[in-house]
């Protein structure tokens, strides 16, 4: 080969070879796509039965100074497809976002026009739609809560009557529930934007509520407050619930079981319930 020929063989390989070297560099250097995000807030809402006080199905006016829960491991999911608590199924979740820590809230805290309490604020978690929850209550390490999953504090008064009670829950529960049914919607993050999930307990359950009829199920299952009521001395009940199962009938025990495990909500939507004996510890 001539050396003309040779020199313009050399240059063609280079020329090859830079060519080559920038394709790579600039796949190797590419900027991946943008995570659109959002902040999520995480609410717990005793409801306003909670917060202004009810009146139980046998007609006891029951207000609360205090309603503790302890909850552990709440986790939001972007579930594909939806998931559907009465189907029996698993959460096949796109993404997830959670916090592990116990955390003590109290359900009464602020007045009828307060805001459901916030549990956690996540920022900067992707965008989409969070459209099933799920968390435990287990026994908490600390006062007001120590030993126990639900402590409820207040006031019931029937006929001039007037009891002042403390009511300790420590079997501890674990609810996964789809999403929030109810007049607004929830959980829909855009991109930028805040949005919202809330825990909901239904504390009608356990005492009944007054304003439903008595055929209602949520009256025909309840519990209500006359059972506690004769439970009370001198116009205290200090009780826990290893005490509840050995002083209650066997009918209302387990009535004040099943409204226990039925306690956690989305709104009105349902959750699949269990019991576990799974704690912080």
């Amino acid at each position: 080969m001539s050396r003309q020929l040779l020199t313009l063989a050399n240059l063609t390989f280079v020329a090859t070879g830079l060519l080559f070297g920038c394709s790579q560099g600039a796949n190797q250097n590419e900027t991946p796509a943008t995570i659109e995000q959002g902040n999520l807030e995480i609410r717990a809402n005793g409801e306003d039965f909670v917060r202004e006080g009810f009146v139980s199905k046998d007609d006891w006016q029951i207000s609360f100074d205090h309603v503790y829960v302890n909850l552990v491991d709440v986790t939001a999911y972007q579930s594909d497809p939806p998931f559907h608590a009465e189907a029996n199924s698993d959460i096949e979740a796109k993404e997830t976002v959670s916090f592990e820590e116990a955390t003590t809230v109290d359900l009464a805290e602020g007045n009828e026009s307060a805001e459901p309490v916030l549990i956690k604020e996540f920022a900067e978690v992707p965008a989409g739609k969070y459209n099933a929850l799920s968390w435990k209550m287990v026994q908490g390490e600390d006062e007001p809560i120590e030993d126990q999953t639900i402590v409820m504090e207040g006031k019931a008064q029937k006929d001039g009557q007037t009891i002042d009670f403390s009511i300790k829950i420590d079997q501890e529960y674990e609810y996964v529930c789809g999403e929030f049914v109810g007049g607004e919607r929830k959980g829909k993050l855009e991109a930028g934007g805040t949005a919202d999930l809330e825990l909901t307990f239904h504390f009608d359950h356990i005492f009944g509520d007054a304003d439903a009829s008595a055929d209602d199920d949520l009256n025909t299952n309840a519990l209500g407050f006359a059972p506690l009521a004769a439970l009370a001395k001198d116009g205290k009940l200090e009780v826990e619930m290893s005490e509840l199962e050995s002083e209650l009938s066997a009918e209302d025990y387990e009535n004040f079981e099943q409204a226990l495990m039925g306690l956690g909500h989305v709104g009105e939507g349902h959750c699949q319930e269990s019991t576990t004996a799974d704690t912080t510890s």
